[in-house]
């Protein structure tokens, strides 16, 4: 009960910031982010910040992982796919929204740690994998979404092709010195983008890291 009122209170404390969804927030308030946390972090584990992992990676801030679920706009949809599955945090509240959320990592230590926090939880409808996730996932593709947990200079158009027409990818997108946010739609076999806000993540790096 002590763990449930603090999740309660952090989906609070990220509404104050960012006027979530009813679903999004139902999908926060799902998952126990202290799972996913590294124990020497664990008494930040409901705090609003972003936390570090292994390798130079983080756990993203609540507030940033409530917000790129939101844009998603994760309404009938049936798969996911995540590029950079780091802690396992954000494809663990994607899997309370949606049938099926394919997520690739590049560091095997990361993936591993993550994969026994996904079967610990019973996230059976998480599958994740180790490779290089600028190349996607082509054989459960297309997908309905892609989102992007790492800052990209182009979206490789190979992910285009993995999208569903009428889809949508999230995805953090260089623009000089600055990180933008950025929407792109595929509609009629077109892209479009949407530039929604500055954003700070770690840059996405080719080949992967045993």
């Amino acid at each position: 009960m002590i763990k449930r009122r603090e999740i309660q209170k952090m989906s609070e404390a990220i509404d104050r910031q960012f006027k979530l969804d009813e679903n999004v927030r139902e999908a926060i308030i799902r998952v126990d982010r202290e799972a996913f946390v590294p124990s020497a972090f664990r008494h930040l584990a409901y705090n609003l910040d972003a936390l570090p992992l292994k390798d130079s990676q983080w756990i993203s801030s609540p507030v940033t992982v409530a917000k790129m679920t939101q844009y998603l706009d994760m309404d009938g949809v049936d798969s996911v796919l995540e590029i950079g599955c780091g802690s396992g945090y954000q494809a663990a509240v994607l899997s309370k929204m949606c049938r099926r959320v394919f997520t690739i990592e590049r560091i095997n230590e990361l993936l591993k740690t993550a994969k026994k926090r996904f079967s610990e939880l019973e996230l059976n409808n998480i599958f994740a994998k180790f490779d290089d996730g600028q190349t996607g996932w082509a054989e459960y593709a297309p997908f309905d979404r892609i989102i992007f947990s790492a800052t990209a200079t182009q979206i490789p158009q190979v992910l285009f092709d993995q999208l569903k027409d009428g889809g949508v990818i999230i995805a953090p997108i260089q623009e000089g010195s600055l990180q933008i946010l950025t929407r792109h739609y595929k509609r009629n076999g077109r892209i479009t983008t949407e530039a929604i806000e500055q954003c700070l993540f770690v840059p996405v790096l080719s080949g992967t890291q045993r």
